[in-house]
């Protein structure tokens, strides 16, 4: 089987979604502005697939249980603009959890790319004709390390600015709706 499908990988909080720090509860998700440019995207041929780190699961904030209302409420979201999303990865992890089968190094938590390598094993996507779109330097280091072109949303949640040749965007942007524009644009 060919990876013939091309995919942008979200970040979901402060990406997708209006960032509020450890949230599961679907009336609190707001989209940040430019969503609805995403519709371009998917009638381009794109997959959208969020890769989101939750956790809140390791620290004991919420059960994984409570992440199906907020993947269901995703979609709900952006439906409201005929944008499907195709599927939604989180990583329930952190090694200093204090979950005991949650609190591990493991390979799907950000900036690893556990989670888009098995998106594109389950999707059979051509990762480097692919995009990750994240708001922080973590997102574009598991987008390069995947193997995309990795745009960063300059929108001020990049707190650490530590750089290293996997942390540097092939793209910044203000906005989706300016990501877009670069993917669609070919200016790359």
């Amino acid at each position: 089987m060919t990876n013939d499908k091309r995919a942008i990988f979200l970040d979901k909080d402060g990406t997708l979604i209006e960032d509020v720090p450890y949230n599961v509860d679907p009336d609190q998700m707001r989209l940040t502005v430019g969503v609805e440019s995403l519709r371009q995207l998917h009638e381009s041929g794109y997959l959208l697939i969020i890769i989101s780190n939750q956790s809140g699961v390791a620290r004991g904030y919420f059960p994984e249980a409570a992440l199906e209302p907020v993947k269901q409420r995703s979609r709900e979201l952006l439906a409201q603009f005929d944008i499907p999303l195709t599927d939604f990865y989180f990583c329930p992890h952190h090694p200093e959890g204090m979950v005991g089968k949650y609190a591990i190094d493991c390979h799907c938590r950000k900036p690893k790319p556990g989670l888009l390598l098995q998106a594109a094993h389950d999707y059979t996507i051509d990762l480097s004709q692919s995009w990750f779109i994240g708001d922080i330097l973590n997102d574009v280091e598991a987008g390069r390390r995947a193997g995309c072109q990795t745009i960063l949303l300059d929108n001020g949640n990049e707190t650490e600015w530590i750089f290293s040749p996997d942390r540097i965007p092939h793209h910044v942007a203000t906005d989706l709706s300016e990501a877009v524009d670069v993917i669609e644009g070919g200016r790359w």
